[in-house]
This record gives C-alpha cells, sequence and structure tokens, in this order.
C-alpha cells in the first residue's frame, strides 16, 4: 500500500499525512484568535485546507513542498490571519527538507517566521519579553526537533548508503586479491609442470628417437615400440606445452585444448602397438561435436585405454563403442581383463578400477583416473560411470549431452 502512486507521484501515505496535517490545522484554526483576528467561518476553513495541498508532494519535490506550504501561509496570515501557529503546518516539509539535504533552507523559513511574528505580536499587544517567550517557545520546539529528526534520518541513510559502498569496495578488493592468488597460483603450477614433467616428457622424446637411430635396422617389434614411445610422447609433450599455455592464461578467457574424437585413430594406434589390441565401433551417423563435449569424449577414451594398459596389461583386448543418439553421445570402453590375477582389484591401482566410480568420490586406491573422467561428463552436462563386468574385465560408459551444459574445461 505504501508503495501505491498516483498522478504526480502521490502514494497513499502521503495522502495519510496530509489528512493528519489538515486535521492539525484546522484546529489551530478553529482555536487562534487574538486582535485583529479575521472571523471563523467556511472561508477561513477552507484557506486552511489550501495550506495543506503541497504536503501530497512529499515524495517527489520536499523542497516545493516546504516552499509551496511557507508561502500560503504567509498568504493566510496576509488576508485571512486566524493568529494560527506555524508548527502544526510546517513540521512535516521541514523534516520532509532536511532529510532530503535541503538543511539551510529549513533553518531559514522557520526562523524567519518566527523573527517576523516575535515582531508583529510585540508590535500589537505589547506584551512583556517572558510572555513572548511562553508563547513562541512551543512552536519554536516542536519545528527544531522537526528539523533535528530530519537531518538525523539524513544522516543515517548517509551513512548507510556510505556502509554499503564500502561492503561493495570490500567485496572487490577482496574478489581481486582471491583472482590474484589465483593468477600466482597458476603460474607456479606451469613453473613447475615446465620444471619437471615437461622436461622428462622432452627427454623421453629424445631418447626414443636415439635408440631408435641406434636401433639402425634391428627388431621390427623394438623398433615399434620406440616409433611408439616417440610418437606417444611427442604428443604428450604438446598436449603439456598446450595446457601451460592454458595455465599462464587469464582465468577470465579459458581456452579449450584443440583436440577430441579425430585423435581417436591415432590413440588407437598406440595403444595397440602398446601390447593391447583396440577395436572401434561406431553406431549412429556421425556429427560435429561442441568443442567442450569433444574434448571431454576424447579425455575419457584416453584415460579408460591408459587403464586397460596399466591395470589389465598387454594381453587384453579392448573395445570401443561410439553410439551418436538425437541427444547425446554414449561412449562404452571394455577390456576381457587380459591374464587371470592382473585385474585382482587389489589396493594401489591408480584409479581404483575395480570398484564402482561416482562423480566427485575419490577412489579407494587413492588415484583420480576415474574421478577426473566423472569430472569432465560433469563439466558439460553428462555423466560417467566404470566398474567390473560381470563375464570379467572392466568397463567404462559415459553418456555426454551433444550440446553442452557447462563451460567447457
Amino acid at each position: 500500500m505504501k508503495g501505491a502512486r498516483g498522478p504526480l507521484g502521490i502514494r497513499l501515505i502521503d495522502v495519510g499525512l496530509a489528512v493528519a496535517v489538515l486535521t492539525a490545522v484546522e484546529i489551530n484554526v478553529a482555536t487562534g484568535g487574538g486582535p485583529g483576528a479575521a472571523p471563523l467561518n467556511a472561508l477561513a476553513y477552507i484557506f486552511g485546507g489550501i495550506l495543506v495541498l503541497p504536503v501530497l508532494l512529499r515524495h517527489r519535490w520536499p523542497r516545493f513542498e516546504l516552499i509551496g506550504c511557507s508561502v500560503l501561509l504567509l498568504a493566510y496570515y496576509i488576508f485571512d490571519r486566524r493568529n494560527i501557529s506555524p508548527a502544526p503546518l510546517l513540521s512535516l516539509p521541514l523534516y520532509d527538507a532536511a532529510a532530503a539535504g535541503y538543511l539551510r533552507l529549513a533553518i531559514v523559513i522557520p526562523a524567519a517566521y518566527m523573527l517576523v511574528g516575535l515582531f508583529v505580536v510585540d508590535a500589537s499587544t505589547h506584551q512583556s519579553l517572558i510572555s513572548l517567550a511562553s508563547e513562541f517557545l512551543p512552536s519554536i520546539a516542536v519545528l527544531f526537533l522537526a528539523i533535528a529528526l530530519g537531518e538525523v534520518v539524513r544522516s543515517r541513510r548517509a551513512l548507510a548508503a556510505e556502509t554499503a559502498q564500502r561492503l561493495r569496495m570490500v567485496d572487490e578488493e577482496r574478489e581481486a586479491e582471491t583472482a590474484r592468488r589465483l593468477a600466482e597460483e597458476r603460474l607456479r603450477i606451469a613453473r613447475d609442470l615446465h620444471d619437471t614433467v615437461a622436461h622428462s616428457m622432452a627427454t623421453i622424446t629424445v631418447q626414443a628417437g636415439s635408440a631408435l637411430h641406434l636401433l639402425d635396422g634391428g627388431d621390427t617389434s623394438l623398433r615399434r615400440s620406440l616409433t611408439a614411445i616417440r610418437a606417444t610422447s611427442k604428443e604428450a609433450l604438446a598436449e603439456m606445452r598446450a595446457t601451460l599455455g592454458q595455465l599462464r592464461t587469464s582465468a577470465k578467457d579459458p581456452q579449450t585444448l584443440a583436440g577430441g574424437l579425430d585423435r581417436l585413430p591415432s590413440l588407437r594406434e598406440a595403444v595397440t602397438a602398446a601390447g593391447a589390441p583396440v577395436a572401434v565401433e561406431v553406431e549412429g551417423e556421425r556429427r560435429p561435436l561442441p568443442p567442450a563435449v569433444d574434448q571431454a569424449a576424447y579425455r575419457i577414451l584416453q584415460e579408460s585405454l591408459t587403464n586397460v594398459l596399466r591395470h589389465a596389461g598387454q594381453a587384453a583386448t579392448a573395445t570401443v563403442s561410439l553410439r551418436y543418439g538425437p541427444e547425446a553421445l554414449e561412449i562404452r570402453v571394455a577390456d576381457d581383463g587380459g591374464r587371470p590375477g592382473t585385474n585382482d582389484g587389489q589396493p594401489g591401482n591408480d584409479d581404483g578400477r575395480p570398484g564402482e566410480a561416482a562423480a566427485g568420490s575419490p577412489p579407494a586406491g587413492g588415484g583420480h583416473g576415474l574421478t577426473g573422467m566423472a569430472e569432465r561428463g560433469a563439466a558439460v552436462g553428462g555423466n560417467v560411470t566404470a566398474g567390473p563386468r560381470p563375464e570379467g574385465g572392466f568397463e567404462v560408459v559415459a553418456r555426454l549431452p551433444l550440446a553442452a551444459d557447462g563451460a567447457g574445461r
């Protein structure tokens, strides 16, 4: 009800306050009198009602409210004076003006009225100083209290606004400090990766190339393994450098690493060359994927096939199934378990393969492979599950939406 507004921004609360002021003014008109007072008739009450009209505009124009009421009161004193006190009419406009920041105006107008009133009353009645003080002091006190209350309200509003501004500044500074620390941490991780992992991968690549050069037509199987090592290490080094570049990029401008399911043939060849044959099956019509989904799909396949080599051994065979549905891509990677005893579910496996993986739940073995896959799937709005197969071996199933829901990472 308070917020309901009519023409000129007049609210219901403004109407209610105007009625209250009108009541006080009319009572003042009815009780006013003294030497030279106009007769109490209908015209006196009408003039009293006109005095209150500017109060209706208090919300939008508090300064005009005070000036309007003051001018009308002056006209009333001149044309139909009933010796009324200015306090019932001017208290609310003075409060509104002071609360709106017009403190000087709120002081000057009542001060002028009181000085002129003292002069006029003294000249017409020749009262003593004590009598004048007792007559004017209540009105002065009421007007002063109205101005003081308005100034207190204005000060509290200003303090609240300043406090809110300071809190916003503190929040902005905290966010800036957090961003700075995050950027420093990203740079530290990038340096550490460059000085350790990237350097080691470069060394493996060079040593594999040197071994191939020294082998010079030797064992074909050994050459194939060394070639696979060199190719895989080169690819890993390139991805590592891309990751380092991503870490050095601002967190507000993330970049998705290049490459997706188009790299599946080379991944299949590398795993097969390492001793675990991989068969690829595709159902449905292939179609372009969003970059984030494409990369997530490749990383899930990469981690799944790496786990086949790590846990099932070189005697294992793996099957990769890609099923393009109308709304989602389903990925299934299954292996036959390899040699007996290689997938025995003992603790210490890097990804905790023997157990069921759930997003956000770290594996019992302390690794992060399955957790990472689940996080990648969740990042694009999909899900990943993994666990042992009843007939032996292990299976990873991922369902990724063809339109990514999350930001690519």
